[in-house]
């Protein structure tokens, strides 16, 4: 079993979907970051495990869904139905493998799904991810697995939107082998909180390029 750590705020749209498209052996944990439309009681009533994480941030989520897993290897995606949890184990593969220490879904983007402003951002960071560290990574996707008491080791601190970048960075400073798989990247359920607005954009790109100074 795989656990996998969903960071929910206001996901109550997408959420039946995203579910219902976890494959067999993989568990959601849906980490509910102070939904107020009911995320949380829909998700365990769809009967997935949910923590709360009052302290507002995707970092926050992401790290409460990680202490909360039992499991050794642990994934982390979005949940609001831009990528589809039945490519979940493309990107555990090479982690159960011993292929790889992190992976990340490299996101191929459907038409319309990613804003030209964020993919744009994204490219930028990666661009100088690679110019700092020589990690040829061209997406620094939120699907990703590694294993869990690695990534508790990491001690990661940002709990806003450094969070993705600093677990590249720390994992590459410990010497970790860091892989990319590609996966689709769809059309979003409802309104985006970070990539799907310029202010979202800016605000990931802040909390990131203070990592990278």
């Amino acid at each position: 079993m795989i656990d996998v750590v969903l960071p929910v705020l206001n996901e109550a749209e997408a959420l039946p979907w995203v579910l219902g498209r976890i494959p067999a052996d993989y568990t959601p944990i849906v980490a509910d970051n102070g939904s107020t439309d009911g995320s949380g009681e829909l998700a365990e009533r769809l009967g997935a495990r949910v923590v709360h994480e009052p302290r507002p941030g995707f970092g926050a989520a992401c790290f409460a869904g990680l202490e909360a897993a039992t499991t050794e290897i642990v994934c982390f995606m979005d949940c609001d139905g831009s990528l589809d949890p039945r490519q979940l184990p493309l990107v555990a593969a090479p982690v159960v493998a011993g292929e790889a220490d992190l992976v990340l879904g490299e996101r191929r983007p459907a038409p319309g799904a990613w804003p030209t402003h964020a993919r744009l951002a994204n490219r930028l960071l990666a661009l100088e991810l690679r110019r700092r560290t020589g990690l040829r990574l061209r997406d620094l996707g939120p699907m990703r697995a590694a294993r869990r008491e690695a990534l508790l080791a990491l001690e990661l601190r940002d709990r806003r939107f450094g969070w993705p970048l600093e677990m590249v960075l720390r994992a590459h400073a410990s010497g970790w082998r860091i892989d990319e798989v590609v996966v689709d990247y769809l059309a979003r359920s409802g309104r985006s909180k970070v990539t799907g607005t310029a202010r979202g954009t800016a605000r990931a790109v802040a909390d990131m390029g203070r990592l990278l100074r």
